[in-house]
């Protein structure tokens, strides 16, 4: 959504466009845990990245790309990534700038999972 909406309008409208056909303004709620591919080559496509799509619900949701995208345009970043849990953020988030071989220093007063998480990952 352009940046000339207020953080307000952006916080109900952002990431997402009325349903075509209906018009309907609510994000649908997608209560799927799979999708049907067109054949095997289609399929063979969304697995290999070559073609953007849903596969599996824990990889991509419409509904969840919705607030992927409506949280982006609140923070004003370009993209943003929904988990499952706090320690799932977490993770991802040490996971992706830290490389092999290298320490993580932290104390052992961090909430348990986190420092176990640590710790141990």
């Amino acid at each position: 959504m352009s940046e000339q909406y207020r953080f307000e309008t952006l916080q109900v409208h952002a990431g997402q466009e009325p349903a075509p056909g209906t018009n309907a303004r609510a994000v649908p709620i997608y209560q799927t845990t799979s999708y049907v591919f067109d054949d095997a080559d289609h399929g063979a496509r969304l697995f290999a990245l070559q073609e953007f799509g849903n596969i599996y619900t824990r990889i991509m949701n419409p509904t969840t790309d919705v607030f992927e995208k409506r949280i982006a345009a609140l923070e004003g970043g370009v993209a943003a990534l929904a988990t499952a849990s706090g320690q799932a953020a977490q993770f991802l988030a040490i996971s992706t700038i830290a490389q092999a071989g290298d320490n993580i220093v932290s104390t052992s007063f961090l909430y348990g999972g986190t420092y176990n998480q640590f710790k141990v990952a």
